[in-house]
């Protein structure tokens, strides 16, 4: 017998699962991948074999043209891969199809979770604890001072702000894949029912989302409408759109950030956010060691991003880890 966990290596490039022949969320094309979601850090196009969930599969082909050689995996659903590998998508609650991948091999079993949150999220399935012997875990928001408020105490934040200038407009900078759903399934939740206007660049990615039963109501684009059409209301673009020329058609905007990182008051005034709105997609310090706790690996393996502080956080804890340096696992505006 090989020696433990000898099939599944931990590459500059993605996770190598050997006896299966693919990758795990590879950042460059190799003949088969598994991807975890749509989000460019972990999703991209030129695979041989893409195999995702059906709601990953179409994002991928809306962002990256990836349309032949898909598999699409349901929720729940295993697959045999080579090398008698099976791999069961379950989901992360990160994004719309979003999943982590169980991989089971020999008696053991690994969890890749690509990106995950454990707040509810009306766009997509909650996080499942899913047992393992080492658990893959990301790190974006891996250091104490990130705690996450509820997110109902920033929608009252964005929705009092508005009140307050009914002849302005209140912009808010979100992520096109995620974060601009979630921001806008959370103000309907809160009541606010109103027409919300979106820069074009968020139109095609918002009408996925519904086409896999996602209700975001009333959406409008700024292109067709005056200044005057948006007073009083909620704008949503693409953080880089936030103070360029396109915000000049805006209504005397107020400019809000939707973003984890609205945590480091310098990050708001680098971007000169009149209103940070901290909204993760990502599990905050708490919830990263909780979820640790929770699942109860034999070891954690930790990556994408403050990997050095819970790693510390295991060893203190009496838990065995180990952090992993993969290229491209960049942070996408959280």
């Amino acid at each position: 017998m090989s020696a433990p966990f000898s099939w599944i290596r931990p590459e500059p490039h993605g996770i190598h699962v050997v006896p299966a022949d693919c990758w795990i969320d590879p950042s460059r094309a190799v003949d088969r991948a598994l991807v975890t979601h749509g989000h460019a850090d972990h999703a991209r196009g030129g695979h041989g074999a893409t195999i995702a969930t059906p709601e990953t599969l179409a994002i991928m082909k809306l962002r990256y043209n990836t349309d032949e050689g898909t598999q699409a995996v349901h929720y729940g659903e295993t697959i045999t891969l080579l090398g008698n590998v099976s791999a069961t998508y379950i989901p992360a609650g990160h994004v719309l199809g979003s999943a982590q991948i169980l991989l089971e091999h020999a008696g053991e079993r690994v969890v890749v979770t690509g990106d995950y949150k454990r707040r509810t999220d009306p766009t997509c399935p909650p996080f499942e604890v899913t047992p393992c012997d080492i658990f893959i875990t990301e790190a974006t928001f891996g250091l104490p001072l990130f705690t996450h408020p509820p997110i109902e105490e920033e929608m009252a934040k964005l929705l009092a702000r508005l009140a307050a200038h009914p002849d302005s407009c209140v912009l808010v900078g979100a992520y096109a894949l995620g974060k601009a759903q979630r921001v806008i399934a959370e103000l309907r939740r809160a009541g606010h029912h109103e027409p919300i206007y979106l820069h074009g660049a968020m139109e095609k990615m918002c009408r996925l989302y519904e086409e896999f039963g996602v209700d975001l109501g009333p959406l409008r684009l700024v292109s067709d409408h005056t200044k005057d059409d948006m007073r009083g209301h909620i704008v949503i673009c693409p953080p880089s759109a936030l103070n360029d020329r396109w915000s000049r058609r805006l209504p005397d905007p107020i400019t809000a950030m939707a973003s984890g990182w609205m945590r480091v008051r310098q990050r708001a005034r680098q971007r000169n956010v009149e209103l940070p709105l901290i909204i993760s997609d990502h599990a905050d310090w708490n919830e990263l060691t909780r979820t640790i706790e929770e699942v109860n690996p034999a070891e954690s393996w930790i990556t994408h991003g403050r990997e050095e502080a819970l790693l510390r956080w295991c060893q203190l804890h009496q838990r065995r880890a180990r952090a992993l340096a993969l290229v491209g696992y960049e942070d996408e505006d959280d």
